[in-house]
């Protein structure tokens, strides 16, 4: 186990006694509470069984297996000035964000080798670690990367050379641009992160050598920089490289690594969450999460209160304030305002890097102090988004998982070769689903995550076994299979919040005489081979309020979240949203005879649907969120209720394509370009560009025959604006924004195009012109679409 990574400040303990049930609530002679301090069981000690969790696994086997190293190794080795030895992969790995897949290539390795023991995996690991040793050498400064620059001409060349332009104070940092590269030090985080996992994994001690020489050029870097330089570079995405240089501290006890890691400190983002206030409104999310993991481990080693009250504000914030139903967080990738969830459901919600990183922050609050609370969001999180983000079939990751009613998920598919984060973050999450499951401390075995597994739990000599039917079904049993010698211990059992104390732990078929503390059930007792300690709890459906609007509801069947069924994700869908209609919603549900599969009867508009696990929806389309209605309120309501439905969904019909302003990759998709002064903005949680005077912005849309229109969207009661809107350099109106423009409402302007201007092409150029000493926009969103034909 990774013990140095791991290490934790004890936390302080609290009692939590779970009522109903016919459970005790005393506590029972001589039963200790739950340790204040507990350390997961390693990888290495389980082996998974037949579940869910073990074919996704498997399936990730075989696409890592799949991979080349030396595809991924293709711009380490070229930009060293060694040649390569196979092509380069293509998507993100072709552009100037090149070799953050393999970093989570390594990490992917390490996992699935301690949890199948595959030697070929370490193999791997061990060659590519060589290779990058190599180009290391080569280089001779300490500095080693594939991550590229792109020059005006748009060729893509060693990114290095934009580190010596920062250490002379020549900083042109963004959001996701620093000199030209794309954020680059979240790159370099990747190859740290990986790294370090080699090291630990087997005690690979030239991954560690290689750390240690990419650390001090860094260190090199960042000394050259005043704190206002530092901020300004911090401004572009980082990752959680302070994470890596406070593990590198942990590693090497050398205390110049901490102090790099106490730099890597944005104070923009950080000081606020400190001070217990959030600001996260139109923040990139996932940019965020990895700083407080940062924070976290530097905590960890210093023992710095501030840094853990923000890592523990943030998460409380996220989970219960900016988070959907599936656990997963963000809209396009950003925060909007807190309980704003009824907002923000649309077909780009749902980051899965997001989630993969708020996992990791929640095991490091955990370790410093136990709550079954935590766990019950992880669980949520794990299972219904981690489960949903991995194509059952080919072993491909989401990016988003939408949660719009009929939307469908996209998958990277192996042959495509994408290689976006959330490839690279679907990769590790689905090579340890046996992670942070099983825990020790004093004594105790603590099961959090009831994932089928078989156990060495070499504390005690035992060899234990959890199978059952949950998550599907309600029960789970954890089996001693063997033990050392007979003897006294205590396990104690996960008790989610949702089961409202009603759970029955029993051991060999007869009440167990369960303690009660922070959510867990524990039972101490003299154990033996064969003795079978299960838990059952209550799995009827149950709905759950959006934060913030509890007029939009979400089905859950324990703490599985179902989703209404839709039909196949090939076949076309342009209904209307489902909508709940009653005052009893839940008597409409029935049961079928499958397992966590319920029918509705007449609560569900405009007709029943067919409830099943999200998580299971990879090729369907589904409706997680309803607008529920009583009987008076809907008949008043459903009229512009499928108005608007109907309304939204012929523009979707009819489009041709879509442009999201002010997002990273749908702006690279459509090749924006910016003169002058222009800026991606965000507001009332959807982002967007805008143009001052002298500035401009265009993009590229496809286009097809016949006569078309576009669509831009702005924000009623902007002070007023004057901007012309160009295709192909032809003028196509005039538009003027005024503060009586529809105040406090986004609203669409359509510009019907000649068809002269599209006659023939497969493409053409939108472009945004402020008049002089005025602004264009801001524009929040762009859809060029099919004229409506008469008849």
């Amino acid at each position: 186990m990774n013990r140095t990574r791991r290490e934790v400040l004890a936390g302080t303990s609290g009692v939590f006694l779970a009522a109903g049930g016919g459970i005790g609530l005393a506590r029972a002679a001589g039963v200790a509470a739950l340790p204040a301090k507990l350390t997961p069981l390693p990888l290495t000690a389980l082996r998974l069984r037949p579940s869910d969790f073990a074919n996704a696994v498997a399936l990730n086997h075989r696409y890592l297996l799949a991979l080349s190293p030396d595809r991924l190794l293709h711009n380490f080795r070229k930009y060293a000035g060694m040649e390569p030895k196979a092509p380069i992969y293509g998507g993100w790995e072709s552009d100037t964000i090149a070799g953050h897949t393999l970093g989570h290539y390594l990490t992917a390795l390490v996992l699935t080798w301690q949890q199948t023991d595959d030697a070929e995996m370490r193999r791997r690991a061990d060659y590519i670690v060589a290779e990058l040793a190599a180009a290391q050498a080569k280089r001779g400064t300490g500095y080693v990367g594939a991550l590229g620059r792109k020059q005006p001409d748009g060729t893509i060349v060693d990114g290095e050379a934009i580190f010596g332009e920062i250490m002379r104070g020549e900083i042109k940092s963004g959001g996701f641009d620093l000199n030209g590269s794309w954020s680059p030090l979240y790159t370099v985080h990747k190859l740290f992160a990986g790294l370090l996992d080699v090291h630990v994994g087997w005690g690979n001690p030239q991954a560690l050598q290689v750390t240690l020489g990419l650390a001090s050029y860094f260190e090199r870097v960042f000394a050259a920089l005043d704190d206002d330089r530092m901020q300004q570079v911090l401004g572009c995405e980082y990752g959680g490289l302070n994470e890596s240089f406070a593990e590198l501290y942990a590693r090497t006890r050398d205390p110049r690594w901490m102090v790099v890691a106490k730099r890597l400190y944005d104070n923009r983002v950080l000081d606020p969450l400190k001070a217990g206030e959030d600001k996260l409104a139109n923040f990139h999310a996932n940019t965020q999460v990895p700083k407080l993991i940062g924070l976290a481990r530097i905590h960890e080693l210093t023992g710095d209160g501030g840094d853990a009250a923000a890592a523990r504000f943030f998460w409380e914030r996220v989970t219960q304030h900016h988070s959907y139903v599936i656990g997963g967080n963000a809209d396009r990738e950003y925060f909007a305002a807190p309980d704003s969830i009824a907002l923000h459901i649309t077909d780009q919600t749902c980051e899965h890097c997001n989630t993969y990183n708020m996992l990791k922050l929640t095991r490091h609050l955990f370790a410093w102090k136990p709550d079954a609370s935590l766990f019950d969001f992880y669980e949520r999180a794990h299972l219904n988004h981690v489960m949903a983000a991995q194509d059952p079939k080919t072993g491909g990751f989401t990016y988003m998982t939408p949660l719009m009613s009929g939307a469908v998920r996209q998958f990277a598919q192996p042959d495509r070769e994408e290689f976006w984060c959330c490839v690279g973050s679907g990769m590790e999450s689905h090579a340890k689903h046996g992670e942070a499951a099983f825990w020790e401390g004093e004594g105790t075995f603590l099961v959090n995550l009831y994932v089928p597994a078989e156990v060495t739990w070499k504390a005690q000599g035992a060899r234990l076994v959890l199978d059952g039917s949950y998550p599907i079904g309600g029960t789970a049993t954890l089996t001693v299979a063997a033990l050392a010698k007979p003897g006294r211990f205590a396990i104690a059992l996960r008790v989610p919040g949702w089961a409202k104390g009603r759970a029955v732990v029993t051991v060999n078929g007869k009440p167990a005489g369960a303690m009660f503390d922070k959510g867990y059930a524990i039972v101490a007792r003299a154990w033996k081979p064969g003795d079978a300690l299960a838990i059952t709890l209550p799995m009827e459906p149950r709905l759950e309020a959006t934060p913030g609007d509890d007029s939009v509801v979400a089905v859950l069947h324990g703490p599985l979240v179902l989703a209404g069924d839709l039909g196949a994700a090939s076949d076309p869908w342009d209904g209307a949203d489902p909508a709940m209609v009653g005052q009893d919603l839940l008597a409409g549900f029935r049961a079928e005879a499958e397992p966590a599969v319920y029918a509705t009867q007449g609560v569900v508009r405009p007709g029943d649907l067919r409830f099943v696990p999200f998580y299971r929806q990879a090729d369907r389309r589904s409706a997680v969120y309803f607008k529920r209605f009583g009987e008076n309120a809907w008949k008043a309501e459903q009229a512009t209720y499928f108005a608007e439905q109907a309304r939204l969904k012929d523009v979707q019909a009819r489009a041709v394509d879509v442009m999201h302003l002010g997002e990273m990759q749908p702006e690279r998709d459509h090749d924006l370009r910016t003169g002058g002064a222009s800026y991606p903005v965000a507001y009332r949680g959807r982002q967007g560009r805008d143009a001052r005077s002298g500035g401009w912005f265009d993009f590229r849309l496809k286009t097809r025959e016949g006569p078309l229109v576009l669509q831009a969207t702005y924000w009623g009661g902007e002070r007023s604006r004057a901007f012309d809107i160009l295709v192909d350099d032809v003028k196509i109106a005039t538009q003027h924004l005024e503060e009586s423009d529809r105040p406090g409402k986004f609203f669409d302007v359509e510009y019907p195009l000649p068809e002269a201007l599209t006659k023939g092409k497969q493409s053409i150029r939108v472009r945004f012109v402020p008049k002089d000493r005025d602004t264009a926009g801001p524009v929040f969103g762009v859809v060029l679409f099919t004229a409506r034909t008469s008849g």
